[in-house]
């Protein structure tokens, strides 16, 4: 290796080293130099359709790769792809947002240049990175050779650690800088700090004595359990003790399904709702809580404080009165390593609490004639879904339904239950297709999006087919905004959406017609029509571009979703 190389040579070699393979992004003036160095460092350039679905592009490519990057130019391209920033910070998901910025001369001389407010003030150049502060777990401002590499290093591991978005300058003239290389022959110390180990057996010993103690414990799992490295400590949990297990809404996939103890989405809507049990528990192991109204169902599935031990990130609190400061990784691993299975009560069988697969089994089958509805559509499509896929969920009908999908082992399902940004499901897909692929991993990328949703992001659709991805795209036509339709103005012409002709769109956005990438297109109506499409071989393991329209009444909707919908109205009424 050389002595020196290029900044920009050393910032995409060591995004290469931490595990990116691919960088998204849309080119710009300020970025522009910098982009030469994206491929000779062993990445992909990915070039989006514009900077908002490159950010949801990289924050999808993260959450199936543990992280991701993209890039774009200083001002209009930056503020273009904020929510995908804030969605990524919410959600924690690991993203590098890389930002070409003007020269340092021109920004200590505050010209009055393109894409600044053209004040005349050097603080011009600020005001676009402060307003990153708080949905940024890092900000580094790369304009001093002498500290751009520990800059640099220690944002990637601030990204990696805390599974947050964070946001590093490239000026122009730093580019071209020369700097050792030397550091690029030592990896990136990813490891989590240190914790008193002690302190972590004291924590995992009371806890284990509780977990012995008790005669009707319950284990919810959460976001978090997966955000802080700790799926396989969860899991592992779960089948040894062998406790009632749930997820939340986001939390969902993080445990396998195919568990005995396992009960599904932990909820207090539908015929998954067994909230009083859960009342009644004198022990509630909470791993990984990520605590908003639509991942607690209107706040009515935190457990209560006072026989809950809540595993945060790098504190678990017992009761709400005692704390240790532990990660949780390390209190989980103790807590499964010195489990003494000998002294597990024998917990009674609850026949009320509902076994996802059991219903699954039970379900009768459908009227071949008959219309496709939500209410049993999201079940059915279980039978669908092999192991090593990647389900992804738009927000609204689609992930409210997909809670209700019963998931073979291995299998991932990604939806956003705390940012809700419509259409980040689509660009998202991309970027897990994309993961997908680099990782030579078995599976599919299956997305299941609203029409209303598609309609954000749909050009996203022209860079699926450019890098010629294996996805399959259910379309759930609905007819507009239905779960807005749900909240309010269930007739309004504001929850309308134009009628296009979706099955064409592969066409518009440029899918060959010479065979070089295969494109199935597909119109469902009805369950015989669903039924023999899922059945088509060709279907099912094919590559390239596979989109089914499914067509829906305007108003329909899982039940969970109008039960919700209609508790919070009469709520918002009666505080009105």
């Amino acid at each position: 290796m050389n002595d020196q190389v290029h900044l920009a040579d050393y910032l995409f070699r060591r995004l290469h080293q931490v595990g990116v393979r691919a960088v998204h992004g849309v080119p710009g003036d300020y970025n522009l130099t910098a982009l030469d160095y994206i491929v000779p460092a062993g990445l992909e350039w990915v070039g989006n359709c514009n900077e908002l679905n490159a950010g949801y592009a990289a924050d999808g490519y993260a959450r199936v790769n543990g992280i991701g990057a993209f890039t774009t130019t200083f001002g209009v391209g930056e503020l273009s792809a904020i929510n995908a920033v804030g969605g990524a910070y919410a959600e924690m998901s690991p993203v590098v947002h890389i930002v070409g910025t003007p020269s340092r001369a021109f920004q200590a001389q505050g010209r009055r240049i393109h894409h600044t407010l053209c004040t005349g003030d050097p603080s011009d150049y600020n005001i676009y990175a402060d307003m990153t502060t708080k949905i940024t777990a890092a900000r580094e401002n790369l304009v001093d050779e002498a500290t751009a590499t520990d800059q640099i290093d220690s944002a990637l591991r601030e990204c990696v650690l805390q599974s947050r978005p964070v946001y590093i300058q490239l000026p122009t003239d730093m580019v071209t800088t020369l700097i050792p290389s030397s550091t690029l022959a030592t990896p990136l110390n990813l490891s989590p700090p240190t914790h008193d180990q002690a302190i972590s057996k004291i924590a995992a010993d009371q806890i284990l004595q509780k977990i012995y103690a008790s005669k009707q414990p319950f284990l919810l799992v959460d976001a978090g359990a997966s955000r802080y490295k700790a799926v396989d400590e969860a899991n592992e949990l779960a089948r040894r003790t062998g406790i009632v297990t749930c997820t939340t809404p986001f939390g969902k996939s993080i445990i396998n399904e195919t568990l005995d103890n396992f009960h599904g989405v932990y909820g207090t809507t539908g015929k998954r709702n067994f909230s009083s049990w859960v009342q009644s528990c004198d022990l509630v192991l909470y791993i990984g809580p990520r605590v908003s109204n639509i991942n607690t169902y209107g706040f009515t599935t935190i457990p209560r404080t006072e026989v809950s031990i809540t595993f945060e990130k790098d504190s678990v609190s017992v009761y709400g009165s005692q704390n240790y400061n532990v990660p949780i990784k390390a209190v989980l691993r103790d807590i499964v390593d010195h489990l003494d299975i000998a002294r597990l009560p024998k917990y009674t069988p609850y026949p009320d609490i509902p076994s996802p697969r059991q219903d699954l089994a039970a379900l009768a089958p459908a009227n071949p004639a008959g219309a496709l509805s939500h209410d049993t559509f999201w079940t059915r499509m279980s039978h669908f879904f092999r192991p090593g896929d990647i389900v992804m969920t738009e927000t609204g009908t689609s992930s409210t339904g997909g809670r209700e999908f019963v998931l073979p082992e291995n299998t991932r399902l990604i939806n956003s239950s705390l940012w809700l940004s419509i259409g980040f499901m689509l660009p998202a897909a991309q970027g897990a297709c994309l993961a997908q692929r680099h990782s030579q991993t078995e599976g599919r990328t299956i997305l299941f999006e609203g029409d209303g949703s598609f309609q954000v992001t749909a050009q996203e659709l022209s860079t699926i087919i450019r890098k010629r991805l294996d996805i399959i795209i259910f379309l759930m036509n609905n007819n507009g905004y239905t779960i807005e339709r749900l909240i309010h103005g269930r007739d309004a012409e504001y929850n309308e959406v134009a009628p296009w002709r979706y099955l064409e769109s592969p066409s518009c956005y440029g899918a060959p017609t010479d065979g070089s990438y295969k494109v199935q297109t597909a119109k469902v109506e009805t369950w015989g029509e669903l039924h023999a499409l899922l059945a088509d071989e060709n279907f099912q393991t094919g590559r390239g571009l596979r989109m089914v329209e499914v067509m829906l009444d305007t108003y329909d909707a899982p039940e969970a979703l109008k039960t919700l919908t209609s508790r919070n109205i009469k709520a918002y009424q009666q505080k009105s």
